[in-house]
């Protein structure tokens, strides 16, 4: 972390009001961008991603200020998703397959990134959520469950059926 944004987070916690302008103007856009991958209404995206700059008191200065930043985006955008009574099921009576096929994502090269994303927006909401996090946002399953309050086999199988379920949707 440079110098300047570690002064800068630090006078935003003690309630800085021109370094929280500065620190939310560093990061709105791409924090907008995250929770708009999330949030179809783009007032409940701004809303989301305001929300999350409230909670700077929490952040730790040996963690990355971007990387705590985008997980609180994305539980915010969760949590609004489940105030809407759309919840993530939990497939502990479910039979569990056990595939491991995380990094085969592989798609015909006439697809391009834009449809696999409007392709995404289209899977159940318990697929798309996984599915995100995992292809968009990088996490893995432990965080994916810690996130979403699932168990990491759970985040497994809802991965691999959100694949499946993407792949028909992609076939041309």
């Amino acid at each position: 972390m440079s110098k300047e944004l570690h002064l800068l987070i630090l006078k935003s916690k003690k309630g800085n009001q021109k370094a929280q302008i500065k620190l939310y103007d560093l990061f709105c856009e791409a924090m907008f961008f995250i929770s708009c991958r999330y949030l179809k209404n783009e007032e409940e995206a701004k809303d989301a991603m305001q929300d999350a700059f409230l909670n700077l008191e929490s952040y730790k200065i040996e963690t990355s200020f971007g990387a705590w930043l985008k997980k609180i985006v994305i539980n915010t955008c969760i949590d609004t998703l489940k105030k809407k009574k759309i919840e993530t099921v939990s497939l502990d009576n479910y039979p569990f397959e056990v595939l491991d096929y995380d990094n085969d994502w592989n798609f015909d090269v006439k697809i391009d990134k834009k449809e696999i994303v409007d392709a995404i927006e289209n899977l159940k909401i318990k697929y798309q959520l996984v599915v995100k996090l995992y292809l968009l946002e990088g996490y893995d399953h432990s965080e994916i469950s810690d996130i979403l309050k699932i168990p990491i086999k759970t985040s497994r199988t809802q991965l691999r059926r959100g694949k499946l379920e993407l792949r028909n949707l992609l076939k041309t």
